[in-house]
């Protein structure tokens, strides 16, 4: 029986087309890893300055050691690519990857396809945190804001966490609740807040709509130790998420401890999710859209389904930006606007050509 059991947790539901073939999702993730690529060396050439491609290869080319490039281009161009553009494409890339691998963690603890990584109060403590450190004088706001974001997300679903937790079980449905009700008493807060802050709502305002402006290379060093420890520790959760879409009793008789993965899992995916937020504000969508239509094309299984969306979601974020930097120039815009746009219509193709249930 609990052969049978582990073999079901995987299995698609009647009716699915998957390509269920493990060699056909290798290819899937050689083939997301290229595009990867291919976006972030067309998208650091489109700016308010263009760079021609061959211009851009030739840049990078000359970094590399033995090999030898006699510089042809203005010294302008590698400062706008090296210090301005691939910091902020690489940290789009990062946040995008975390959410989406945040997203689909929640997705599968809770058995729910509407869980978003922002589901437990993650959200709502980080904008109340950074709307403090927008109080604060301007001297301190550009170490204070990402500090006290990334603490008040971490604060917010520590007390969630307290607050479900019965004995050593720690209930999903009380779990999410307890967020539901804090998240609503933490925005209360930064509303008001929000009013009694005059002339800097406007800045408090873009960042909560999201956005990669002011990104340097201090912040994506010390957001990739974050991302990068969260994810793998996820990635290697992969197994124990499939065999967690039965109900926890099945799963127990299976030998796991569900309790501990949980708690790891959580932990995991807030983490991921409080660093992504911190420089860059609530970027609603990618965390759903996402891992959905990744698990529409390739299927459910996590094995294949979180590093998929790692790269999915990293894609996905560095074209929205690009679209927010570019679409309006020199005018941006927040780029939580730009991935509902693009998200959203995307999503509803999907669904309308699958016809299938989700999980």
């Amino acid at each position: 029986m609990p052969l049978e059991l582990l073999k079901d947790a995987t299995a698609p539901k009647a009716g699915t087309t998957y390509p269920l073939h493990w060699r056909g999702r290798l290819y899937a993730i050689v083939g997301l890893v290229l595009l990867l690529g291919v976006v972030v060396l067309v998208t650091s050439a489109i700016g308010s300055t263009d760079i021609p491609l061959s211009t851009l290869c030739q840049v990078l080319l000359a970094k590399l050691p033995l090999i030898d490039v006699k510089p042809t281009w203005a010294i302008s161009v590698e400062t706008i690519f090296f210090d301005i553009r691939l910091p902020r494409l690489l940290l789009a890339g990062l946040v995008g990857a975390a959410l989406a691998v945040a997203g689909v963690t929640y997705q599968g603890l809770f058995r729910n396809p509407l869980a978003d990584p922002y589901l437990i109060g993650v959200a709502q403590g980080a904008a109340l945190g950074a709307v403090v450190g927008f109080l604060l004088p301007t001297s301190w706001q550009a170490a204070s804001v990402p500090l006290l974001a990334f603490a008040g997300a971490l604060l917010a679903v520590m007390v969630v966490y307290s607050i479900a937790r019965v004995g050593k079980t720690l209930p999903m449905t009380t779990l999410i609740l307890a967020g539901v009700a804090l998240g609503a008493f933490l925005a209360a807060i930064t509303s008001y807040l929000m009013i009694a802050s005059g002339e800097k709502l406007h800045g408090i305002i873009f960042w909560l709509l999201g956005t990669f402006s002011l990104t340097s290379w201090w912040q994506v060093t010390m957001v990739i130790p974050y991302v990068l420890v969260g994810t793998i520790i996820i990635w290697l959760h992969a197994r124990p998420l499939n065999v967690m879409q039965l109900d926890e009793e099945q799963a127990q008789q299976l030998g796991m401890n569900v309790e501990q993965i949980k708690l790891i899992l959580l932990v995991a995916a807030t983490l991921i999710t409080a660093a992504a937020v911190c420089f860059c504000g609530i970027i609603g969508f990618v965390g759903i859209i996402i891992p959905h239509a990744v698990r529409l094309i390739w299927g459910p299984d996590h094995r294949f389904l979180l590093p998929l969306s790692t790269l999915a979601g990293a894609s996905f974020l560095i074209l929205a930006d690009t679209a927010a930097r570019t679409l309006l120039a020199p005018t941006e815009i927040p780029v939580g606007v730009i991935t509902a746009f693009l998200g959203a219509p995307f999503f509803l193709y999907l669904l309308r050509q699958k016809k299938r249930a989700v999980f």
